[in-house]
């Protein structure tokens, strides 16, 4: 299949080049970065280098004069309803790592992200990209939508016991923790070493983003925190529900989680609770949960790779099942450790 990586100076960009690189199905024969056109791609990214030692970073105006299968799009809000149409038009599959075909109302994209949908038309259509909660809806999508990477270890900690009824779906607390790369290569004040090194901060306090996301994949209300912490990869959430049934114990919070994800390879179902490093360098998610019954209260837990599982690898993942092949196929199962 003939791959063009949009946005592929990202973070996100970057890692799907890797990954596609591994991937016995993909070739990737457009990569683009306006700022960087002309570029090899192993001179922006040393990492790269082996893999594509020749080739050079477009223009995004290539897009429309290059042959292609399937198109991955990297991009920021508000720039993937600016292409899509075009690339449905064409019949190429597009998989969207941004936010602009997440939301299925357009009304909900307008006040969260504070501008107008351009291709309202199209929400209908796009499939929500976490396989583990829509697996036979991807099966034959052609316009996926690649859920971000608070919202996916949110929903998978928290989607079997509401998914249950095991506990309230009003008055849910998400708390995560992420690495600097999860706010993409540009720089900022909050980045800068002297002010990150040795700190933590809590960040979009009531009005983030994935807020919306999250409760729409979860049909709940939630208060979500998002908080940055001074590592490069890396998401570790913990949430908390009201018990609705009062007779669940931790040692059957466990095993709704085990029965759940039985047969998903990419995650995994902890006893103890899961560490951020844990998944990096990996498609992998693990998830653990508590239950306290002196509040009555359930604590469920999840960490993954933000890049890979929470962007590229999870993309990779959704086209992989919408096109018929193995989940896993070519998709890293292990993390990197120490």
């Amino acid at each position: 299949m003939r791959v063009g990586v949009i946005g592929a100076t990202g973070y996100a960009g970057s890692e799907l080049l890797r990954l596609c690189a591994s991937h016995p199905d993909l070739e990737v024969v457009l990569a683009t970065g306006d700022s960087n056109a002309g570029k090899r791609i192993g001179e922006f990214v040393p990492a790269l280098g082996s893999l594509y030692p020749s080739m050079e970073f477009s223009k995004v105006d290539a897009l429309s004069t290059t042959e292609l299968d399937v198109v991955f799009l990297a991009l920021p809000h508000g720039h993937s309803q600016q292409l899509v149409p075009g690339l449905v038009e064409r019949r190429i599959t597009v998989v969207d790592l941004g936010a602009d075909f997440r939301l299925k109302r357009s009304e909900d994209y307008s006040e969260w992200y504070a501008q107008e949908h351009v291709a309202p038309q199209l929400l209908a259509s796009s499939v929500y990209g976490l396989v583990e909660r829509h697996r036979s809806e991807l099966e034959g999508a052609t316009l996926v939508a690649v859920p971000g990477c608070y919202p996916t270890a949110s929903a998978l900690a928290l989607g079997p016991f509401l998914d249950g009824g095991l506990i309230d779906r009003t008055g849910i607390i998400v708390n995560a923790l992420s690495g600097t790369s999860g706010a993409g290569r540009a720089t900022s004040d909050r980045l800068h070493f002297s002010r990150l090194a040795g700190n933590a901060e809590a960040y979009g306090l009531l009005t983030h983003r994935h807020t919306i996301e999250i409760q729409q994949e979860l049909e709940a209300e939630i208060i979500f925190t998002p908080h940055l912490v001074p590592t490069s990869r890396g998401m570790l959430v913990t949430a908390y529900g009201q018990l609705s049934d009062s007779a669940l114990t931790t040692g059957g919070a466990l095993d709704v989680l085990r029965d759940v994800y039985a047969n998903d390879p990419f995650v995994i179902v902890t006893d103890e609770p899961p560490t951020m490093k844990d998944p990096v360098g990996s498609n992998l998610c693990f998830v653990s949960a508590r239950v306290d019954r002196r509040t009555g209260w359930l604590v469920a837990m999840s960490s993954l790779d933000n890049l890979i599982k929470g962007a590229a690898g999870q993309a990779i993942q959704a086209w992989n099942v919408a096109t018929g092949r193995d989940e896993v196929l070519g998709l890293p199962r292990s993390g990197v450790t120490p």
